[in-house]
């Protein structure tokens, strides 16, 4: 049994690192995606993991696939395509690191995933599964990932959905948020953004926003991340923002995936279940998965960034160098 299982896309994120003897900027080759994002957080803090995805059997897919190994995440999802290359991101951050991204998908490895290479036994056999909407893009990898979200569903698997709208790689926006509402159908916990918030909504008041979303979907939990503010969440009727934590950030790529992972963590530590677990409790969560995010941008990359599990629990403590 294992404890979360992610199905999307795993990509090479080519992030900034200084500039050449000649003045261009230099890129660094780090792992990316923000599903194995997730999964490297849990398995980073020792929770048992499995990655469903495609990547080119090109010299990234096998570094990509390498570094999940590397980092305890179970690769019998994975698979190699001879005919796609790997997909490939390149980050830009401004001044106080955040950051856009320019793709090269068209097509990628991870949009190619196919029907019939989606491990059903993987997504039937652990406690939580997650996926994003970045794997309903396109076809046919959004038929892949219903037929494993449906797969969850049958065996009531706790379903988590991160919608990390990424405009750029949708044929527009009206396409974007009609798929991203379908994919919300299925989620028991939700991981939004404010800014993801107010586009599927319209509403920019997070009470009123997230009732409107709890409502409509039936969530369970809803989480909507405010970057170094914290995070403002929703349980039945119970509401909070969780303040964030100060730190000198330098890369935010992947905080938000670092901050669900570390949620999922703890609601899996706690062997959380939905009529045992109270608003104290949530809020304890959040604030381990806030530590964790922040403490995740004072490094460049995603997955080399994922700090160590007592390196959280000094920023909650309060005695931290960060």
């Amino acid at each position: 049994m294992f404890d979360v299982v992610a199905l999307g896309e795993l990509l090479i994120d080519f992030t900034p690192a200084g500039k050449s003897g000649n003045g261009n900027t230099l890129f660094e080759t780090n792992p990316g995606g923000a599903p194995a994002n997730v999964l490297a957080t849990l398995a980073k803090f020792n929770a048992k993991t499995a990655f469903i995805g495609k990547v080119g059997a090109d010299q990234f897919g096998s570094f990509l696939g390498d570094t999940l190994k590397k980092e305890n995440i179970d690769l019998q999802g994975l698979v190699y395509s001879e005919d796609v290359n790997t997909t490939l991101a390149f980050v830009h951050l401004s001044e106080n690191g955040d950051r856009s991204f320019h793709f090269y998908r068209s097509p990628g490895a991870d949009i190619m995933l196919e029907v019939q290479e989606v491990d059903t036994t993987l997504v039937q056999n652990t406690k939580v599964f997650h996926f994003g909407s970045l794997s309903m893009t396109h076809e046919p990898v959004k038929s892949a990932t219903v037929k494993a979200v449906k797969a969850a569903q049958d065996k009531d698997v706790i379903i988590s959905y991160d919608p990390n709208l990424r405009p750029a790689l949708w044929k527009n926006l009206s396409h974007a948020k009609e798929t991203i509402i379908e994919g919300m159908q299925y989620a028991d916990i939700l991981k939004i953004s404010e800014e993801e918030l107010e586009f599927i909504t319209g509403i920019s008041d997070f009470e009123e926003g997230s009732q409107f979303l709890h409502d409509k979907f039936d969530l369970k939990i809803v989480l909507v991340t405010l970057g170094s503010k914290g995070c403002f969440y929703r349980f039945g009727k119970d509401t909070g923002h969780i303040k964030g934590f100060q730190v000198n950030a330098v890369d935010t790529t992947g905080a938000g995936d670092m901050f669900l992972g570390s949620f999922l963590y703890q609601f899996i530590k706690k062997d959380a279940s939905w009529k045992s677990l109270q608003a104290k409790g949530l809020e304890e969560m959040i604030l381990f998965a806030n530590a964790a995010a922040a403490l995740g941008t004072t490094k460049n990359g995603a997955i080399p960034a994922i700090p160590r599990l007592d390196e959280v629990r000094v920023l909650i403590s309060g005695d931290s160098k960060y």
